[in-house]
């Protein structure tokens, strides 16, 4: 369920930023079939964590994420389950609403402040190299740098990152 902040007043007109988490994609036939049974029985918990800004002037939401470049082929997940480095990219979608399940409100931009151009700003400085478990989605979200400058924290997650 999304997370909600009651004081309304300190944030009317501000973009509200969360952190979600889905479960992990595989290549369709036996591997998507393994995924889908271990993940519905709570063997693996594999997430792929994502930032959603939601802007104060529109309906849709956008979602930044950090993923390798072809994350279906088996090879290149092969290749990142042994600790290998991966291509990867920062993708940028757009959703039309915040996903129910899973997504947090972690804070909300700061005053006068553009959340999806400073979030811009920092994937163009973002190393494309994934490496699971050192350099991954959640090194992406939990990126102290970037909730710095894009947000003012909720008390929980300024613990949390900083």
């Amino acid at each position: 369920m999304v997370s909600l902040l009651s004081n309304s007043a300190m944030v009317r007109g501000r973009d509200e930023v969360y952190v979600a988490a889905m479960p992990l994609r595989a290549t369709k036939g036996p591997p998507q079939l393994l995924m889908s049974a271990a993940y519905s029985l709570n063997l693996w918990d594999f997430q792929h964590f994502m930032v959603i800004i939601k802007p104060s002037s529109l309906s849709q939401v956008l979602v930044f994420d950090f993923q390798p470049k072809d994350p279906e082929d088996i090879y290149v997940a092969l290749a990142a389950l042994y600790g290998r480095a991966v291509p990867g990219t920062v993708l940028v979608r757009q959703l039309k609403k915040l996903p129910r399940n899973k997504c947090w409100l972690v804070g909300y931009s700061k005053a006068e402040a553009d959340a999806m151009e400073i979030a811009r700003e920092f994937n163009k400085e973002w190393e494309t190299n994934l490496r699971i478990g050192l350099h991954d989605c959640r090194d992406y979200t939990n990126s102290k740098n970037l909730f710095q400058t894009l947000c003012c924290l909720s008390p929980f997650m300024e613990r949390t990152i900083c």
